[in-house]
């Protein structure tokens, strides 16, 4: 069985929070881009094995891979997140 990543693109500020440890939970607005990329059909959320979060788009950009502990449904989609598993290319977070 493949590998279910979810993959997002942060700006600077919350990509050090969720490095330095201080943001826990990523959200995202109910709409149905977010609701297609968070659920099955079922509408039960999609268990995804970690989350790769980018800042930038460039070939070097920071990169780091955290535990996904989940999907809350509520003002917002609330993303879970749990330990950092992996850091790429840190030094070019300016």
């Amino acid at each position: 069985m493949t590998e279910k990543i979810l993959h997002l693109t942060l700006h600077k500020e919350f990509f050090k929070q969720i490095l330095n440890g201080t943001k826990k939970i990523e959200y995202r607005e109910i709409k149905p881009y977010w609701t297609k990329r968070l659920f099955n059909a079922d509408n039960k959320p999609i268990e995804y094995s970690k989350i790769i979060f980018k800042n930038g788009y460039a070939k070097d950009c920071p990169i780091m891979e955290v535990e996904f502990k989940g999907i809350r449904k509520k003002e917002d989609y609330e993303i879970l997140l749990g330990k950092i598993l992996k850091k790429k290319n840190i030094q070019n977070l300016k």
